[in-house]
């Protein structure tokens, strides 16, 4: 392949690569805007409460595997807890293992309500899928997946230096 050719490709492949993570980010932002208005929690309560329902959950999470398990800083899961803790709906109690490290727990209270949400939540992916077929969303979940793996392995140190912090203020994440 010629240079200029390589040249071409490396575009055309940076602008698919482009409108990919921008979709990605516009689907971000549409999840989380239309969850709070159409069924009444913000993504992270959602991810949350759903993470602590599961049965293998039952006995609770420590805080560090449901942040790892959601893909959120413990800074981010913290103050989400608390406003879960306020409504009554989560706990934080010592860990039978290692007293110094606090186990999350869905409340009673956080069950009720979790499965009260289950009919807005189903009828939002019915409406949010409808038009895609089973297959398709099989794929687009394998995609995904893939995709995270790619991200998780992604590593920049040969390029040196990343933006600081600062420059990156916006993001809390």
């Amino acid at each position: 392949m010629s240079r200029s050719s390589q040249d071409a490709y490396d575009v055309s492949v940076s602008a698919i690569h482009n409108r990919l993570f921008f979709r990605l980010f516009q689907v971000g932002n549409t999840l989380a805007r239309q969850v709070v208005k159409e069924v009444g929690v913000t993504t992270v309560q959602w991810s949350v409460l759903g993470a602590l329902s599961r049965p293998q959950a039952s006995g609770g999470m420590a805080f560090s595997e449901l942040a790892d398990y959601l893909v959120v800083s413990r800074q981010n899961l913290d103050g989400v807890l608390k406003r879960l803790e306020r409504d009554g709906h989560v706990t934080r109690v010592a860990d039978t293992q290692d007293r110094r490290a606090k186990r999350v727990q869905l409340t009673p209270e956080g069950r009720a309500f979790w499965d009260s949400l289950q009919p807005r939540i189903y009828e939002f992916y019915r409406q949010a899928a409808d038009g895609m077929r089973f297959d398709d969303k099989v794929a687009l979940v394998h995609f995904l997946n893939r995709l995270n793996e790619g991200m998780a392995k992604a590593d920049l140190t040969a390029l040196g230096a990343a933006a600081s912090p600062a420059e990156c203020s916006e993001f809390d994440g």
